[in-house]
């Protein structure tokens, strides 16, 4: 009887397992595992430019924020459009559009940076570790808004899409 129902628990552990490498599989695809590498180097650009200008020598917590987050968006336009999303864009027009698309979504997931240091930075929590948080939520919202915003493929065709 005990064997039985210890056989029974592991069944469902490899059961459960199996369902997590499953949803692993889907969720962890090519593109998402090169943005998290590339939003890895953005984040240690980010917090190394805020660390320097803010510990190091000693400038204001929101002008450092400011100017680390100007530092990390650059990067990541480099790297998110031929290396990630592998961008589609072919004429000049459509390269500036991308890349007015990108900049309007960095705005905005900037200013939820800047507004939540604001807030945040005045909390007994150390600059770093607030600034570190706000960081991996900027960083789920840029992807969100690069891969269906800015570097969005080209639609179908109409003929393309009746099968």
């Amino acid at each position: 009887m005990v064997i039985y129902i210890k056989e029974n628990r592991i069944k469902k552990e490899i059961q459960n397992m199996k369902k997590i490498i499953e949803l692993a599989k889907k969720i962890l695809t090519k593109e998402v595992i090169l943005y998290i590498v590339f939003g890895i180097l953005t984040t240690i650009i980010n917090l190394g430019a805020f660390y320097i200008l803010n510990t190091v020598l000693g400038w204001e917590e929101n002008i450092s924020n400011f100017i680390a987050i100007i530092l990390a968006v650059l990067g990541a336009y480099i790297t998110n459009k031929d290396l990630v999303f592998h961008s589609q864009a072919k004429t000049l027009k459509e390269k500036f559009i991308e890349f007015v698309k990108f900049m309007l979504g960095r705005a905005f997931t900037m200013i939820v940076e800047l507004v939540g240091g604001l807030i945040l930075f005045k909390l007994p929590i150390p600059n770093i570790i607030t600034k570190f948080g706000l960081t991996i939520i900027v960083i789920i919202l840029n992807f969100i808004i690069s891969k269906f915003f800015a570097f969005k493929p080209k639609n179908i065709n109409e003929s393309e899409k009746v099968q």
